[in-house]
C-alpha cells in the first residue's frame, strides 16, 4: 500500500470511530489489516513515534524552554546530564553561544524550577528559563509529498481548558499512542473501565475545546529527511508582539510560533520554527516569513539545529500516572 499517503493524510483528523483503521482502509482502497501492518512497520522503523495526541500548551502540567551555554569540550557530557533530568523530552545542539536547548515538563512550574536548580548546581552552568506566554501556532504536521510543513490555520490563543484530574488516565494513554489493533479505542476503554463511546466523546471534546491541538500520526521529522531545522528569535516591543506573532504564524513553512518571557542577557520574546530538508530553502522561508510579518527591522537571531540528543513526546500525564501508581503500591 501507499504508506506515504497514509502518513501524509492522517497526521490530522485521525478517525474517531470504533474501527479507525477500517475507515482509513476504505478511503485508501486497502484492507484494514494492510493499514495496521503499514502503521506497525512505520512505527517499528522509527518513521512515526505513535498515533496519538498533541496537547495545547497548558493542557496539563507545566513546560519550559531552556538553554545552556556549554563549553565545546563539555557538550556531550552536559547533554547527557540534561537528558537524565526527569521531564526533559527534547534536547538539541544549536548553532549559537547558547548551544544546548531543551524542553522540560512537569506537574507545575515550581517542580520545573527545582529540577533546573539541581541541574545548574550539578553542571555549574546557568540556564536561560523561557516560559511560554502565548501560542500562535503549534503544529508539527508535514506535507511529505511536497517536502515542507503542512499549511493549516494558525491556532492563536492565550488559554486552554486543562484536562480534568479524572481524565488523566486517558490522557496518559493518548501520550503513549493507540494500540495498532482493530478496535483501539475499545482497548483503551476496557483498560480504564470506561465505555468506547465515552472515550471517543472525550477525545472529540478535547479537540473541539483546543485541549488537543491534533490527534493523528506523529511522524519523526528527522527520519523523514526534515533535518535542516531552524529556530528564529525576535526582539519585538511588547505592544507589537501579538500582532507580529499572529502574522508570523500564518506564513508558509512556520510550524511553531509563540511568545516567551525574556531573560537576563536574552532580550528575545518571539520565536518561530521552520523545518525543511535543505538549509538554503529553510533560510529562504524564514526570510520571506520575516518580511511578510513586518519583522525585518527588529533584532533577530537564527539558530540552526545541529545534533539531536533527545526527542520524544511530552509526558505530562504518563509521569503523573506512574507516580500515583508508585505511591499506591
Amino acid at each position: 500500500m501507499d504508506t506515504l499517503a497514509l502518513l501524509n493524510r492522517w497526521q490530522h483528523d485521525f478517525p474517531l470511530v470504533p474501527a479507525p483503521f477500517s475507515a482509513i482502509a476504505a478511503s485508501l482502497g486497502n484492507t484494514e489489516s494492510e493499514v495496521i501492518a503499514a502503521c506497525r512497520s512505520a512505527q517499528d522503523g522509527g518513521v512515526i513515534s505513535r498515533i496519538g495526541g498533541v496537547w495545547a500548551a497548558g493542557a496539563g502540567g507545566a513546560a519550559m524552554l531552556c538553554a545552556l551555554a556549554v563549553p565545546a569540550n563539555r557538550l556531550e557530557a552536559v547533554a547527557a546530564q540534561v537528558d537524565a533530568v526527569p521531564g526533559v523530552n527534547h534536547n538539541y545542539e544549536r548553532e549559537h553561544r547558547y548551544n544546548l536547548w531543551f524542553v522540560i515538563t512537569g506537574g507545575d512550574a515550581a517542580t520545573l524550577h527545582a529540577r533546573l536548580d539541581v541541574l545548574e548546581r550539578d553542571t555549574g552552568l546557568c540556564a536561560l528559563r523561557l516560559p511560554m506566554q502565548r501560542v500562535y501556532r503549534i503544529d508539527l504536521g508535514f506535507d511529505l509529498e511536497q517536502g515542507q510543513a503542512a499549511q493549516r490555520a494558525a491556532d492563536i490563543g492565550t488559554g486552554v481548558q486543562r484536562v480534568a484530574p479524572l481524565d488523566a488516565p486517558l490522557a496518559a494513554l493518548v501520550e503513549d499512542g493507540l494500540p495498532l489493533i482493530e478496535r483501539p479505542y475499545g482497548a483503551w476503554a476496557a483498560r480504564l473501565a470506561l465505555t468506547e463511546t465515552g472515550v471517543l466523546q472525550t477525545l472529540r471534546r478535547w479537540l473541539a475545546q483546543g485541549t488537543l491541538r491534533r490527534f493523528g500520526v506523529v511522524v519523526r521529522h528527522h527520519e523523514l529527511g526534515f533535518d535542516q531545522n531552524a529556530m528564529t528569535v525576535f526582539d519585538v516591543p511588547d505592544t507589537q508582539v501579538d500582532a507580529c506573532g499572529a502574522a508570523l504564524a500564518r506564513q508558509p513553512g512556520v510550524t511553531l510560533c509563540y511568545r516567551r518571557a525574556r531573560a537576563d542577557g536574552w532580550p528575545f520574546n518571539l520565536y518561530c520554527m521552520v523545518h525543511g530538508r535543505e538549509r538554503a530553502a529553510v533560510r529562504q522561508l524564514i526570510d520571506g516569513a520575516t518580511r511578510a510579518a513586518g519583522l525585518q527591522e527588529h533584532p533577530r537571531e537564527l539558530l540552526f539545529s545541529l545534533r539531536r540528543f533527545k526527542q520524544r513526546g511530552a509526558s505530562y500525564f504518563r509521569a503523573c500516572t506512574k507516580e500515583a501508581e508508585h505511591a499506591g503500591a
